[in-house]
């Protein structure tokens, strides 16, 4: 029998996220507070996220290219699902300490 393959950590799919940018705001998704969910089976990861507003024209380019950063990181035999959500609606509250300081919003 084979041994089971090391799963991936939800701070390495995070990492991975971290290379993806909203192109409109210029800053990654994560410190965003876009990703909502990861979860992590045998099989596959699947990520939730969102945009700062359903009516963001980028969506699919996130997703896209979010789905291609976690693939990169991970073993090639780990489907990736990424999935676009609008529960809960997003707000700057979901937003990292450095990215609030670089909008200048304050905490």
């Amino acid at each position: 029998m084979e041994p089971q393959p090391t799963l991936p950590t939800e701070e390495r799919v995070r990492e991975a996220l971290r290379s993806v940018d909203d192109p409109e705001v210029g800053m990654n998704i994560v410190d965003l507070g876009l990703v909502y969910r990861i979860d992590i089976t045998q099989e596959r990861v699947r990520v939730e996220l969102t945009m700062t507003t359903p009516a963001c024209p980028m969506g699919d380019v996130v997703t896209d290219n979010a789905r291609k950063a976690i693939a990169a990181a991970l073993a090639k035999d780990l489907a990736v699902e990424v999935v676009l959500v609008w529960e809960p609606p997003w707000t700057p509250d979901r937003m990292s300490e450095s990215a609030r300081q670089t909008f200048g919003w304050p905490r």
